[in-house]
């Protein structure tokens, strides 16, 4: 059994692989600033050498809409570095960083470069959007009384628990670089998934498909934030609905 970090261990996505790793007997050091026995400030790098002692592995879940990822990301190469002890520093992204141009996809892409470059074991990972950001999109639109959405956007969800099994499986002390992308079961147009989560919630609403322009909007009409080729996912967007007990 491995000695394992899990960074934003409790998060969405981190509190569910360090649930798993911890299940197959892993002694597992979730991360946080506010994590009782390793506090870490990824911001400044406060408390990771402590808590990377004697550490194999890192799972790297931590990341911020706001900005800050590839400081966060350096100080946790650097600290790696100086621990000596990891051999695999598994990075979960998104698919289509490197192709729609957002500015927390560059930042993701700039992480995976970094990573790639650090001379580290690296093993990394992209997954379309969870199901859950799916449902705050459109649970966003919804709080108006007409829901404004993007026409021709396409998007792939997928279920969180799947992305968690997935990392814990990759969560191995011998790295394995880019592995293949990762994808929910259906690719549908965000309007559509409105009309679903609207059944779910007993609402009714207008919906109003909006064509937009733009290069970002180019890139996912064209479908760069999908991977129709790995759609692995089982679960779907209403059975997640459905789950949510509404």
């Amino acid at each position: 059994m491995s000695t394992i970090l899990v960074t934003g261990g409790t998060g969405n996505l981190g509190a569910l692989v360090a649930a798993r790793l911890r299940d197959r007997g892993h002694e597992v050091r979730v991360l946080s600033r506010r994590a009782p026995r390793y506090p870490v400030d990824l911001r400044d790098g406060t408390g990771l050498d402590a808590a990377l002692a004697g550490a194999e592995v890192v799972v790297h879940c931590a990341s911020s809409p706001r900005g800050g990822d590839d400081t966060a990301a350096r100080h946790l190469v650097a600290a790696a570095r100086r621990a000596g002890t990891v051999g695999n520093l598994v990075y979960v992204s998104i698919v289509g960083v490197d192709v729609v141009p957002l500015g927390y996809y560059r930042t993701k892409l700039r992480v995976e470069r970094l990573l790639e470059e650090s001379g580290l074991g690296v093993t990394v990972l992209r997954a379309t959007q969870f199901h859950d950001l799916v449902a705050r999109i459109v649970g966003a639109a919804a709080r108006l009384p007409v829901m404004p959405l993007p026409k021709d956007v396409r998007v792939q969800p997928i279920a969180v628990g799947e992305v968690a099994d997935r990392l814990a499986d990759l969560a191995v002390p011998t790295p394995a670089g880019r592995v293949p992308d990762m994808g929910g079961p259906e690719i549908r147009t965000l309007p559509d998934l409105a009309r679903t989560y609207l059944a779910a919630t007993s609402r009714t609403r207008r919906i109003v498909p909006l064509p937009l322009a733009g290069r970002i909007h180019t890139a996912l009409r064209q479908g760069a934030n999908l991977t129709p080729s790995h759609a692995v996912g089982r679960g779907t967007f209403a059975e997640f609905m459905a789950g949510r007990g509404r």
